[in-house]
């Protein structure tokens, strides 16, 4: 039974779920797509609807992997790809997402992003995601690894207000968007979409983390993603390959961290003072 997943909203009024499956770094390995395709399959069947590829994972290869994933249930999918900047360009942006929907075997990306700035100019990004939009080939269009001047930058350019989000590396120990971009996207009703929440798994082995997860019976990791999905308008998006981690990411939705477990991770990982150039891995 797919499980009740808490929602935020995006611009457009549409609520996606906090709790979402990334696939950086799945199609790269024959030997491992069945598991992969099996794990992104148990997420559905537990409620993380919302999957997030690229064109740039594995060349490709992660989207084959999401398509068998979802075939047969796409309609209850929200599906998340990006566009390479060098792709970028009113030319080219097009066909980059014909191959991704042939890719994906579906006729629709629900969001598309940018992948990360690039030398094209955002004006002709934007019109050629508008562009899309009028085709119906994509539903939504955000960005990605955008810091708040970038995002200014967007914002000001005619129809560049329709963007949807911006997904960027954010986690315990990369709490730099907390200085400036969080507030900024949070005033303006922007989500983040927070990848590798859990730091690629380096969070998973943090001894500060595990004497917190002891007291609420948790693994370190689920520490780690209760604490970014506890972010106001922030989507976590962890990879999953395995099926105890596909339950263990859903089951850290019903973790409450206390002020007390709140100080002691601000004392472990402490919040920015300053500004910091956006990270990015």
């Amino acid at each position: 039974m797919a499980s009740i997943i808490r929602t935020t909203t995006l611009p457009s009024g549409e609520p996606l779920p906090v709790l979402g499956q990334g696939t950086w770094k799945m199609g790269e390995d024959a030997r491992r797509r069945a598991d992969e395709v099996k794990a992104l399959r148990l997420g559905l069947d537990l409620g993380m609807t919302l999957i997030d590829t690229a064109e740039m994972y594995a060349s490709g290869g992660s989207e084959e992997v999401v398509a068998e994933a979802i075939a047969g249930r796409r309609d209850e999918t929200f599906l998340v790809s990006k566009v390479l900047p060098s792709n970028a360009s009113r030319a080219g942006v097009r066909p980059a997402c014909e191959n991704s929907l042939k890719r994906l075997a579906t006729d629709r990306i629900d969001l598309y992003l940018l992948h990360w700035p690039g030398s094209v100019p955002l004006t002709e990004t934007v019109e050629a995601f508008e562009a899309l939009k009028a085709a119906g080939k994509i539903r939504h269009w955000g960005v990605s690894n955008f810091d708040t001047d970038e995002m200014e930058e967007l914002v000001g350019l005619r129809d560049g207000g329709n963007v949807q989000t911006n997904q960027v590396l954010y986690n315990l120990s990369r709490r730099g968007p907390e200085f400036d971009l969080a507030p900024w996207s949070r005033e303006r009703g922007i989500p983040l979409m927070a990848y590798s929440p859990v730091e690629q798994g380096a969070l998973a082995r943090n001894a500060r983390l595990e004497a917190i997860a002891a007291r609420h019976n948790a693994t370190a990791a689920q520490i780690a993603l209760a604490w970014v999905m506890a972010q106001p308008g922030v989507i976590a998006i962890p990879k999953a390959s395995k099926p105890e981690h596909v339950r263990q990411n859903v089951a850290a939705l019903d973790i409450r961290l206390t002020p007390e477990d709140l100080a002691e991770l601000d004392r472990a990982f402490p919040p920015p003072t300053r500004k910091r150039g956006l990270e990015m891995i």
